[in-house]
């Protein structure tokens, strides 16, 4: 897409820069915590709703920063091969998007702030943590994802904390069954990083952006990425031991999915063409929740 075909702060660059396409990252963790809560006959509709708003802000939140911070860093070169940046085409000055980052975050805090009467004032200190996390990515003295950091905050404030959280907000408990499916989804849903790390890591090389694969090889990416997903389908199958057989057996075909995305990308190797595995990762990431879920209602 031109860079002349979007004006300059328009809508469409804004939407654009949110990328919608990331949202299932946010919106699975918090629905498999819903899925959860409702099976053990905790589910509340709004603190749900609240729980949804928190998550999908705070990810076009992050979306934001990353993307700013990213070009102030000089990592969205001409030679990105990922989706293109807002800031880096000049959709969005940085001005402005300095003001949608705050404005975004102001949003994402109201929305918390009406779960306090559900799980407490403590909360406060998790919606923070969170805020905090969506900077410190990219942002600030020590970049998580320019030391090697980005996986692990993935799979903590992707899937440990929002999984976790929603389940609580709603039944007041947390439970070894919500831990396994929390850690499941994380790693899940940092396949997605895998991917673009396995894509970018010349680019990122020359940046000093020293993600996992920039640091230990190509050979961790193209490994890893099959790891997480078999790794968070072998998670759902220990649920077999708590009773919980649909929720531990309907995941599989997510694995059959993911599995065939990784045999492309090993064969891709390298290159834009990649972004056909970004899309499937995506799709694959939306099958998970969704298989997972369902696991877990019909388990009730």
């Amino acid at each position: 897409m031109a860079t002349k075909e979007i004006r300059t702060d328009s809508l469409r660059a804004w939407l654009l820069a949110a990328r919608p396409k990331t949202l299932t990252g946010a919106a699975v963790p918090v629905m498999l915590g819903c899925g959860l809560a409702a099976a053990d006959g905790g589910f509340v509709l709004l603190p749900a709703v609240l729980c949804f708003a928190f998550a999908l802000l705070m990810q076009i939140d992050a979306n934001l920063i990353n993307d700013l911070w990213d070009y102030l860093k000089g990592s969205d070169g001409e030679d990105r091969l990922g989706p293109e940046r807002a800031c880096a085409q000049g959709w969005i000055t940085p001005k402005s998007m300095r003001l949608g980052i705050a404005a975004t975050t102001l949003a994402a805090c109201a929305a918390g702030c009406g779960l306090i009467a559900y799980g407490g004032w403590w909360l406060i200190a998790v919606g923070a943590a969170c805020v905090l996390f969506a900077f410190l990515y990219t942002a600030g003295p020590y970049p998580l994802a320019y030391h090697g950091l980005g996986d692990a905050a993935v799979i903590l404030f992707f899937g440990l904390v929002p999984v976790g959280f929603t389940y609580y907000i709603q039944t007041g408990a947390w439970t070894p069954e919500v831990l396994v499916a929390a850690l499941a989804c994380g790693l899940v849903i940092d396949t997605m990083l895998m991917i673009n790390n396995f894509r970018d890591r010349e680019e990122d090389a020359r940046c000093n952006k020293r993600t996992i694969v920039v640091c230990l090889g190509a050979g961790v990416g193209r490994w890893g990425y099959l790891a997480l997903g078999t790794a968070a389908v072998a998670l759902c199958l220990t649920l077999l031991f708590a009773g919980r057989t649909w929720a531990a057996l309907l995941p599989l075909p997510y694995l059959a999915a993911h599995i065939s995305t990784w045999r492309k990308m090993v064969r891709i190797d390298h290159g834009d063409a990649l972004n056909v595995c970004l899309g499937e990762t995506a799709r694959n990431i939306l099958l998970f929740g969704a298989l997972f879920t369902l696991g877990i209602l019909l388990g009730r």
